[in-house]
């Protein structure tokens, strides 16, 4: 008997577009009558005719957003920019927190046909693509790039590689930017007023070969190059590509001319200068809108080898600037009457730099509570909640250990369930687990995080508290100071350097942690472990005079801590750990430190 042939499925090769709402859920949550009378018109004003003018069609509508898809990739990227376009125009009058933005996400993909629905891993990369969209903004993959570029009249700013949920390999993003419009759309954007240019957006310039020697170019532009994919790592950054950065090369450029074009709000510029066995290179960060210099850095250095002397170079930088651009965008948005999700999650970021005091934690809790209340799909803000939890654990500035353990590690699996190759969130889960008897994990989950990041240079740091948990305090100081090589400068620098006074303890060398600590307070004073650490350690000395002093400091920084909390707060069960640890309790009694 012969048997009947299964009906052959429809395919064809589509430009895919994905768009959701940014914050529905909470614009439902506040007005759900209205929500859904002003999407309903912005669907019917400014979408399906932007979709329809531009030969595609909406396959589904999903309740907050719709799928759709074009002959070309061409047509699906004009058709997004002109509804975003329409959709700001409408809604510009609104107040943020109640204004309907989309996000989009483009593909090309293979698909399976329906007759009310298109199936295949190109309609899931799209969609992937639209959740790490800004709201407003347009991702598209590097297959659609490669379709569209050089005939939309748009400027592309190249996220790298992304590793996006449930999508087995890496994709390279690329992100519009409505900023260099070609000729023929300059009267098209004419009546759209100025643009604003997106949060940490930055541009690394070609840096100049001031050595005269064009054989040097090579590593020049390796530098320029590799900077350019490390900054891209920062959370919430967007850069500018090479190849746009790279057309600059060589040119007398005006700076705000160039922010004016790509529409960034900073700009990176260096030199790099080679005499005999040594290498200079200077370094300035611009703020694009004013042209004024916001911070300079000078690096001369002996030359062993130049490609380990570049990645040091660019780790340093990629640090240095990933603190100096959160602080930035902290102080414009204190300007804002109504700060955005980011704006929130930058604020509570730069008063964790102030210092770990239990006000500065409280106040940057609720700083990224906010955000996620406005943006319910603000990864950043949520890794962030994990992280204030897991100060509360390290700094010892609760008696609920174990409902903040809870908290961080519940964020953490939400937050790496959609974004797995989250390698800060790897980080801080490390962190978690080192302090509370899981050290060989924690150092796993560290060592992950350096793998999709190897500017993590907390994630050694973390390696070397790991060191010191397990009773091995003699091998901190050599991972701690791998963390400084990358980041001398680092935020952390302070608590880096208390980690190592605690490790000094364990061991016995008593002066040696007194140094340490001194140097944690001098590089923040706002830290309350290092004056207790020190506390201890001038006690043990034989200074109790000076011990009282530093206990008195750390109370007047935490005056909740106490000697009881201290030991409650043990991370393992080590013994080499625990009996250690007595001892340094006995230190910050004769301190004078509270029992509790």
């Amino acid at each position: 008997m012969v048997q009947d042939r299964p009906a052959r499925l429809e395919r064809r090769l589509s430009a895919i577009l994905v768009a959701d709402v940014a914050g529905y859920s909470r614009l439902m949550h506040n007005d759900e009558e209205a929500t859904h009378a002003k999407l309903t018109a912005l669907l019917a004003d400014a979408v399906e005719p932007a979709i329809t003018e531009h030969g595609g069609r909406i396959v589904k509508y999903t309740g907050d957003g719709f799928l759709a898809e074009f002959p070309s990739a061409v047509e699906a990227v004009r058709a997004a920019v002109q509804f975003q376009s329409r959709n700001k125009e409408l809604t510009i009058a609104e107040v943020e927190d109640r204004r309907i933005a989309f996000r989009v996400g483009i593909n090309i993909g293979d698909v399976i046909v329906e007759l009310h629905d298109i199936f295949g891993d190109g309609v899931n990369v799209a969609a992937r693509l639209e959740s790490i969209a800004e709201p407003g903004g347009i991702c598209i993959s590097s297959a659609a790039y490669d379709q569209v570029r050089g005939k939309v009249g748009i400027e592309f700013a190249d996220l790298g590689e992304q590793s996006l949920k449930n999508i087995d390999l890496p994709v390279r993003a690329y992100a519009v930017v409505r900023d260099r419009p070609s000729s023929a759309m300059k009267a098209e954007l004419a009546t759209q007023g100025p643009l604003s240019s997106p949060r940490l957006s930055i541009v690394v310039l070609p840096f100049a070969n001031l050595s005269g020697d064009p054989e040097q170019d090579y590593f020049v532009d390796g530098v320029t190059e590799s900077l350019t994919t490390d900054l891209s790592r920062i959370r919430g950054s967007f850069v500018i590509g090479r190849h746009t950065a790279f057309a600059y090369k060589g040119k007398a450029v005006d700076l705000k001319q160039i922010g004016h074009e790509l529409n960034v709000r900073y700009i990176l510029e260096g030199s790099v200068q080679r005499r005999r066995d040594r290498l200079r290179i200077n370094v300035q960060l611009v703020d694009a809108e004013t042209g004024g210099y916001l911070w300079a850095e000078r690096f001369d250095k002996p030359i062993m080898d130049l490609f380990d002397l570049q990645d040091e170079i660019v780790s340093r930088l990629a640090n240095t600037l990933d603190a100096k651009l959160t602080d930035e965008e902290a102080r414009r948005s204190e300007r804002s009457p109504h700060p955005s999700s980011m704006e929130l999650y930058f604020q509570g970021k730069a008063l964790l730099s102030k210092g770990w005091t239990p006000e500065c934690v409280a106040q940057a809790r609720r700083m990224f509570e906010q955000a996620i209340a406005l943006d319910a799909k603000n990864i950043e803000a949520m890794v962030w909640t994990a992280v204030v939890d897991w100060i509360g654990l390290t700094a010892y500035l609760s008696d609920h250990r174990i409902a903040l353990l809870a908290a961080a590690e519940s964020t953490l699996a939400k937050v790496l369930s959609v974004a797995p190759n989250h390698a800060f969130a790897h980080l801080i889960l490390g962190g978690l687990l080192i302090c509370t008897n899981r050290a060989a994990q924690g150092i796993a989950e560290c060592e992950r995080a350096l793998v999709l990041d190897r500017n993590l240079a907390e994630a050694h740091a973390q390696i070397g508290l790991a060191k010191y948990v397990i009773g091995r305090g003699a091998q901190t100081e050599a991972h701690m100071n791998e963390a400084f090589r990358l980041s001398p400068r680092d935020i952390s620098a302070h608590r880096w350097l208390a980690i190592v006074g605690m490790s000094k303890l364990q061991i016995s060398a008593d002066a040696e942690a007194q140094g340490w600590f001194f140097r944690s307070i001098e590089a923040n004073r706002n830290f309350p472990l290092a004056y207790f650490g020190l506390a201890a350690a001038l006690a043990l000395l034989g200074s109790p005079d000076q011990a009282s002093a530093a206990a008195k400091a750390g109370l007047a920084l935490d005056p909740s801590f106490t000697v009881r909390r201290y030991g409650d707060g043990a991370w393992t069960c080590n013994p080499t750990y625990l009996a250690r640890r007595e001892r340094v309790c006995q230190g910050m009694r004769l301190a004078g430190i509270p029992e509790g």
